[in-house]
C-alpha cells in the first residue's frame, strides 16, 4: 500500500524540519523520513553541544582579562552536564512533538528512493506528489591512515562523556580548532596537527590569531604536519608526524579532515544520479539532472554551505518554491546568500566570524576590490571589554559598486557583531549611506566608524 504526501523530505534535521514546514505553510501535506534523532546533526552532535562546551570556555578567558574579576576556573563534570542538557540528552522527544504540532508526519528509518517521486521506509512505500526533498546531510570524513586508531569524530568530540588526559586532533578547520579550545580548556593536554595553516578558507590573519590564542591555552599547534595513526594494545593512539621527531601518544586521537556527503544508500541509482555523490542544485535548489524538476536538495548535502543557518535558509527557499510551483506559480524568492553573503562564526578564543566573500573569492568573481583593515584593539569599546583585547577586522569593498561584499573580524565578541556586515551585504548598502549608520559608543561596534574613516570617508 502507498501513502501519498505532496512533500516527502528524507532527513529530520534542521534543514528537512524547515523544508516541510515551509512547505505546510504553503498549504501542502509533508512528511519526514529519520533514520536517527529528530532534529539532526546540529541538535545533539554539533551546534548546540560543541557551544555548549565552548561557551564557558570564552567566559572564563574573558573574564581573565578583565581586572578586578576572580573565580574564572572551570568545572568539567558541570560543563559536561550543561552540555547535556543542550542536547536534550540525546533524546528527541521535543522536536517530534514539534513536527505533529505542524502537522508534518513523521516515519521511522531510512529513506530511499526507488524511482521518480517514490521513496521506500522499511516496508512503507511512501508517493509525493509534488516533490522529495532530500536533506541527508553530511558525515565527517576519516583518512585511510587513521582509520585503525578508531577515531573520534566531530560526534565523538561533541558527546564524549570523559576529558581524555590527551587529546591529539588532526586537522586546521573549524571543528578542529573549536575542539582543541573546548578541551584543553576542560583539562586535556592537546596536540593539534593541520596540513596547512588554521582555518584556510579564512584570510591568514583570523588563522594566525586563533594559532595564537591556542597556544596561550595551551595547545600545542604543529603545522605542516602530515600523520599517520594507529592504536596501540594498551589503548593509547600512536602516531607519527612529519613535524615532530619520533612517535606521539594520546588517549583519544580526532579526526576533523572535512566532510562527505549522507547520499551514498539514499536509492540515487534509481533517478539516474550517481551514489555519494554531492547534488548540484539550481537556484531555488532543484537537483539538476533530474527530469520532470521533482527532486530537490537542501542543506550540506548540496556542497553550497556546510552551516546550520544556510541549511535552514535554503530549505525555507525549497519549502516556499515547491509551493509556489504546485499552485502553477513562480517561485519569488531564490538563493542569493550562498554564493554572495555566507556568514560564519568559530567559536574559538579569540572568535572569529565572517560574512560574504574573501578578498580571493571576490578576485575569482572578477570584482574590482580594495581591502580595508584596522585592529581591533584600537576601538575604545574593546579595551572595555577586554583589557588585553587583541583582534583585527578586514572589509572587501567593491569598488564599482562602493558596497562591501566580504567582512572578517578576528578578537573576543566578533560573532555577536557579524551580523551588521551580513545586513550591509545582502543589502548592498553604500559606503555612503552606511557612513550615516552611526555606531554606539563605547562598543566594539565602533569600529565600523573606523573602516569607514580607514576608507577614506
Amino acid at each position: 500500500m502507498t501513502d501519498e504526501f505532496d512533500v516527502i523530505v528524507i532527513g529530520a534535521g534542521s534543514t528537512g524540519e524547515n523544508a516541510a514546514a515551509r512547505a505546510v505553510r504553503g498549504g501542502l501535506s509533508a512528511a519526514i523520513i529519520e533514520s536517527e534523532l529528530v532534529g539532526g546533526e546540529c541538535s545533539y552532535w554539533a551546534c548546540m553541544p560543541s557551544k555548549a562546551l565552548l561557551r564557558p570556555v570564552a567566559v572564563a578567558a574573558e573574564a581573565r582579562h578583565v581586572r578586578g574579576v576572580t573565580g574564572t576556573e572551570l568545572q568539567p563534570d558541570k560543563v559536561l552536564a550543561r552540555r547535556d542538557d543542550f542536547a536534550a540528552g540525546w533524546k528527541d522527544d521535543g522536536q517530534v512533538e514539534w513536527l505533529h504540532g505542524a502537522d508534518i508526519e513523521l516515519f521511522r528509518g531510512v529513506g530511499r528512493l526507488t524511482g521518480p517521486r517514490m521513496v521506500a521506509v522499511g516496508d512503507r512505500l511512501l508517493r509525493a506528489r509534488q516533490a522529495v526533498v532530500v536533506a541527508t546531510g553530511s558525515d565527517a570524513v576519516v583518512p585511510a591512515e587513521l582509520a585503525a586508531a578508531r577515531p573520534w569524530t566531530s560526534r565523538e568530540a561533541t558527546s564524549a562523556r570523559q576529558v581524555p588526559p590527551r587529546l591529539m586532533i588532526v586537522g586546521g578547520g573549524v571543528v578542529a580548532c573549536e575542539m582543541a579550545a573546548a578541551w584543553s580548556a576542560l583539562g586535556s593536554r592537546v596536540t593539534l596537527l593541520a596540513r596547512g595553516r588554521l582555518l584556510a578558507k579564512l584570510p591568514e590573519f583570523a588563522g594566525d590569531l586563533v594559532a595564537a590564542g591556542l597556544r596561550d591555552a595551551g595547545v600545542d599547534v604543529q603545522l605542516g604536519a602530515t600523520v599517520a595513526a594507529v592504536r596501540a594494545a594498551d589503548g593509547s593512539v600512536r602516531a607519527t608526524c612529519t613535524v615532530t621527531d619520533g612517535a606521539m601518544e594520546a588517549d583519544e586521537i580526532l579526526a576533523a579532515t572535512g566532510r562527505s556527503p549522507r547520499t551514498t544508500d539514499i536509492g540515487l541509482e534509481t533517478v539516474g544520479l550517481t551514489p555519494g555523490q554531492w547534488l548540484t542544485v539550481d537556484e531555488t535548489l532543484r537537483v539538476a539532472g533530474v527530469e520532470g524538476g521533482w527532486l530537490y536538495a537542501a542543506g550540506d548535502v548540496n556542497h553550497l554551505a556546510l552551516l546550520t543557518h544556510m541549511g535552514k535558509y535554503q530549505a525555507r527557499i525549497c519549502g516556499d518554491a515547491i509551493a509556489a510551483r504546485a499552485k502553477g506559480k513562480k517561485p519569488k524568492v531564490t538563493d542569493w546568500a550562498s554564493t554572495r553573503c555566507i556568514p560564519q562564526v568559530v567559536f574559538t578564543v579569540p572568535e572569529v566570524a565572517s560574512a560574504g566573500l574573501t578578498p580571493e573569492a571576490a578576485e575569482r568573481a572578477g570584482l574590482r576590490t580594495r581591502l580595508v583593515e584596522y585592529e581591533l584593539g584600537k576601538v575604545a569599546g574593546a579595551s572595555l571589554y577586554d583589557d588585553d583585547y587583541s583582534g583585527r577586522a578586514q572589509m572587501v569593498v567593491d569598488e564599482d559598486r562602493r558596497v562591501i561584499v566580504g567582512m572578517t573580524l578576528a578578537g573576543p565578541g566578533a560573532g555577536e557583531m557579524i551580523h551588521a556586515a551580513s545586513i550591509a551585504i545582502a543589502g548592498e548598502v553604500t559606503l555612503d549611506r552606511l557612513w550615516h549608520a552611526v555606531p554606539s559608543y563605547p562598543t566594539i561596534s565602533e569600529i565600523w566608524l573606523r573602516l569607514l574613516e580607514e576608507y577614506g570617508l
